[in-house]
């Protein structure tokens, strides 16, 4: 019988949930290089597009601060490009009936038709990469992963 220290079993669940991170990093960096790089944008920066693409997800106007969650922006970062969205008639701003010192942010139909012309042509390209490395089940297998961590760290 082998004796085994105890500090091995969770020393190489760490190495080994490590090794998954970065290797779930380097996948998204990887993809997110050729994403960026097709010319689908329209002139908008893949953050401008994220911002779109959340706010076409929601039922109505949203608050600054409830976009932030489902956006990879500091606070500020996320003002200046709502700012420069609005700017571009692709964002409109109007108050919260709730809070006078708030604003809901909403997409415009401008806002709303170019974000459906570059989520065809950019989900193609995301489902071609996806699908060329995984099969069908590895997708569902890598979308409940990704779920089921999403909920544990929120």
């Amino acid at each position: 019988m082998t004796v085994t220290d105890s500090t091995t079993l969770p020393r190489s669940r760490t190495v080994l949930a490590n090794q998954a991170w970065e290797a779930a990093l380097t996948a998204h960096a990887v993809l997110m290089r050729r994403f960026a790089a097709e010319d689908v944008w329209h002139g908008l920066s893949m953050r401008e597009y994220d911002v779109l693409y959340t706010l076409s997800k929601c039922d109505g106007p949203q608050r600054l601060s409830d976009l932030g969650r489902h956006v990879l922006l500091s606070q500020p970062a996320l003002s200046r490009l709502v700012e420069r969205l609005v700017e571009r008639n692709l964002l409109a701003r109007c108050a919260d009936p709730a809070d006078a010192r708030a604003a809901h942010i909403s997409l415009t139909t401008a806002g709303r038709a170019l974000q459906r012309e570059i989520g065809l042509t950019h989900g193609e390209a995301v489902a071609h990469s996806m699908t060329a490395a995984l099969t069908d089940d590895e997708l569902r297998l890598l979308e409940a992963l990704s779920t089921k961590l999403a909920q544990e760290a929120s």
